[in-house]
């Protein structure tokens, strides 16, 4: 029996068409976003297992170097500094040697003219190599950089200039050839110093307009395609030599992670603590602005240890740290000052901007104890503008005194100045 096919409406088949292309494209979508999603994965995993434990702030700070940690800035433009003037004696010892080389391949009047700006370069060299100044401050340690870059920069425009006049043959004109390379040791030096990509550019770029310029002004008589090698070369060469500073960078921030941190609760050590404490107590001097410091011991904690052993008070210790750490802001800092003693430091932050610091840490809770009783503190705060400190070991030991006065007082309170100020929130617990 023959069926005859039913003719259905327009209409119906055209939405059932268009409700089967909107099936199509979502289901392409899904597969696009799959893939994308598995891609995005898959990236995520490679960068993870390349850059191993590094966190996103420590990647952000292998390209921008505005948000380093202070030690980290400190220990980084101090090693700047120390290799640029080694660099720069190096050069100084160097530089001038190479005019025996101009003489025998040189003819008058150039070979005077190149030894009179090697001797110039060799004097700014040494200049630079016995400088002073502080070596951790970032102000002179990026100019020191920036001076050690540009005196070859004005050596080779200038040598360039001298060469560019006369016709080359033989020894002399390899010679004259190898003056051109200058650009390139330049550039490959940046990989000596632990600096950020950003910096890496940055100081790339005078040296990358110079080769332009050169190829610009014509001034080596070089055509057009020899110049675009050779700057796509010192592109590369810029490049390579940036993630080689950038791996320094990497090397340098994992030390000093390893050796700033306790193991054991993840803050900072007391002597990274005190280079800390160092640091801030001399910006909020020269700035005349308020910097609070915590000094933070736990109650009855030595019970904890003898009760219930040392590894039990080593997770009350390492969780009340956590405790506090999750109370402080980004730009506070915890330091662990020995054994269940830690200070606070909290930059730009007068007395009763510490007291509610302290009173949210307290309100939030420390922890629990292996008896499941809650950990406690007594807390010690000193300011400097109010408590008038001119050095910041004062400061540690006002912070100190009135913690002792804390625990006289009755333990899980603190004392912030005179014994007016002081809060309590439970009745006087035993001794320690």
């Amino acid at each position: 029996m023959l069926v005859k096919p039913v003719r259905g409406d327009g209409k119906s088949a055209g939405r059932s068409k268009a409700t089967q292309q909107k099936k199509t494209a979502h289901n392409g979508m899904k597969k696009t976003t799959g893939m994308m999603g598995a891609a995005r994965g898959y990236l995520m995993n490679a960068v993870g297992r390349i850059l191993d434990d590094m966190s996103t702030n420590e990647l952000r700070c292998l390209f921008m170097p505005g948000k380093h940690p202070p030690m980290l800035t400190t220990r980084r433009m101090s090693l700047i500094s120390s290799r640029v003037r080694m660099v720069a004696a190096l050069f100084a010892i160097l530089t001038p040697l190479w005019t025996v080389i101009d003489l025998l391949v040189f003819s008058w009047p150039i070979w005077p003219q190149l030894a009179m700006m090697r001797v110039t370069a060799s004097v700014a060299f040494a200049i630079l190599a016995l400088s002073g100044g502080d070596k951790t401050k970032a102000s002179n340690a990026y100019r020191e950089l920036g001076v050690l870059f540009a005196i070859p920069i004005i050596f080779f425009v200038t040598s360039h200039s001298v060469l560019a006049h006369y016709q080359m043959q033989g020894a002399a004109d390899a010679i004259a050839t190898g003056y051109a390379f200058l650009p390139f040791v330049m550039v490959a030096g940046l990989s000596v110093f632990p600096l950020t990509a950003l910096e890496g550019f940055i100081y790339s770029l005078p040296i990358l307009a110079v080769e332009i310029g050169v190829a610009v002004i014509g001034a080596d008589g070089l055509d057009w395609s020899s110049h675009l090698g050779a700057v796509w070369l010192l592109l590369l060469i810029a490049a390579v030599s940036t993630m080689a500073g950038m791996s320094q960078l990497g090397f340098m921030m994992a030390l000093v992670r390893q050796a700033s941190r306790d193991a054991l609760t993840g803050s900072f050590t007391r002597a990274s603590g005190e280079e800390l404490l160092d640091i801030q107590f001399n910006i909020a001097l020269r700035n005349d602005t308020p910097l609070a410091l915590v000094f933070v011991d736990l109650d009855n904690f030595k019970a904890v240890n003898d009760v219930h052993g040392h590894e039990a008070g080593d997770g009350v210790l390492a969780n009340a740290a956590q405790s506090m750490r999750n109370a402080l802001r980004g730009s506070d800092i915890l330091a662990r000052w020995g054994g269940e003693e830690f200070i606070l430091i909290l930059p730009h932050t007068k007395r009763h901007e510490a007291i509610v610091v302290v009173e949210r840490m307290r309100a939030g809770g420390l922890g629990l104890r292996p008896d499941g009783k809650p950990v406690t503190a007594s807390f010690g705060i000193a300011e400097s503008l109010a408590d008038q400190t001119t050095n910041w070991p004062d400061l540690v030991e006002i912070a100190d005194k009135r913690m002792y006065a804390a625990k006289q007082s009755g333990k899980d309170r603190l004392v912030a100045g005179a014994p007016e100020v002081l809060t309590a929130d439970i009745a006087p617990q035993q001794t320690d």
